[in-house]
Formats: C-alpha cells, structure tokens, sequence
C-alpha cells in the first residue's frame, strides 16, 4: 500500500522537518520512502512544502499528485494543495492560524469531501512554550491518523533526525507529538 503526504507551510513554521520526520519514521518503520522538498527562494517567511510517499513496496516517483494525506500550516497553502487532496483524504491543519476568521471565507472548496481535522497546533505549542513546537503537534496528529508508527518510533526518528544542539529540546518535542497524537483520538474516538 502506498500512502502520499504533502506538508506545506511558511518557511520558518518546520514544514521541510515535518515531512522530512514523516519519511524517517516511515524508514523505521520498515517502509520505502522519498521526501523531496519545494520552497521559495526567499525561505523563511516564503512559501515551503515537500511530498513524501510511503509504500511496502518500491517508490516510482516521489511526486504526489493528489495526496492520501495533506497538512498544511496557513490559508495560503490551503488555498493552494487543497484541491489536490483525493476525495475522502485527510486534511489536518493547524486551527490557531487557519480558521472562518483568518481565511474559510467561501472560496475554498467544501470540506466535508474530506476526513478534516483542524487542530489547535499554534495554540497547544505555545501552551509549551513556543510557536516553534506547532510543527510537531501536526506530526503527532498524523501519527495517529495515519496509523504510521507510535509515538516511540518518533522519538528514536528525533534522535536520529535533530542535530545534536537541539537534542536539549527533544523532551518538549515528544510532549508535542503526544498532545497531537491525543487531539486525534479524540477526534476519532
């Protein structure tokens, strides 16, 4: 079975990491993956995505052209990927920041196609003390929806993917990842 995966974001929010903690947690969990990155010249503050596919069996492309799973982290990438997305595919985005208010203002297309899921990550990152953790809250949350690994195989894929300066972090991250990882539970039930 072959899963594709879009993440898309600004550059800053840990978009290239989400994706790129998706593929290694596919690797460990004895899958075939590519991640193949996209982000504008100007990087943080622009536009930044990247595809992952996962399959049990080799992967022809590491293009995804409409994706089993789509994450995104503004309205401007929902706007952009959302029509990408297969029927009945899951859309998980970050609430805080994507909601009626702040751009689901009747241009997009009707959601209910989709198994979506707006999840408080901003929000519940700050809770942790910092936006920055947003990133990992999405990757839990699509541990659990995906049914990909457990929160465990994250770990050893933060030890493995995290330059070792950042190692000091990986306590918070895990906390992240879990408290994604319960928001879709409950979602699911």
């Amino acid at each position: 079975m072959e899963q594709g995966v879009i993440v898309a974001g600004s550059g800053g929010q840990g978009v290239l990491l989400l994706g790129r903690l998706i593929a290694y947690t596919g690797m460990l969990s004895d899958k075939n993956v590519t991640w193949f990155p996209s982000y504008g010249a100007e990087m943080r503050g622009g536009t930044a995505n990247c595809t992952v596919v996962i399959s049990d069996e080799t992967v022809g492309s590491p293009i995804v052209e409409h994706p089993d799973h789509l994450i995104v982290m503004n309205c401007p990438s929902l706007k952009r990927f959302i029509g990408r997305l297969r029927e009945r595919g899951t859309l998980i985005y970050d609430s805080s920041l994507i909601n009626e208010e702040t751009c689901l203002n009747g241009d997009l297309a009707d959601l209910k196609v989709f198994d979506a899921y707006g999840v408080p990550a901003s929000d519940e990152a700050s809770r942790l003390g910092s936006i920055k953790f947003a990133n990992m809250v999405l990757f839990g949350a699509f541990l659990r929806a995906s049914g990909l690994a457990d929160i465990t195989t994250a770990e050893e894929a933060l030890h493995e993917m995290l330059p070792r300066r950042h190692h000091r972090l990986i306590e918070t991250n895990i906390k992240a990842i879990g408290r994604g990882f319960s928001i879709m539970e409950e979602f699911q039930g």
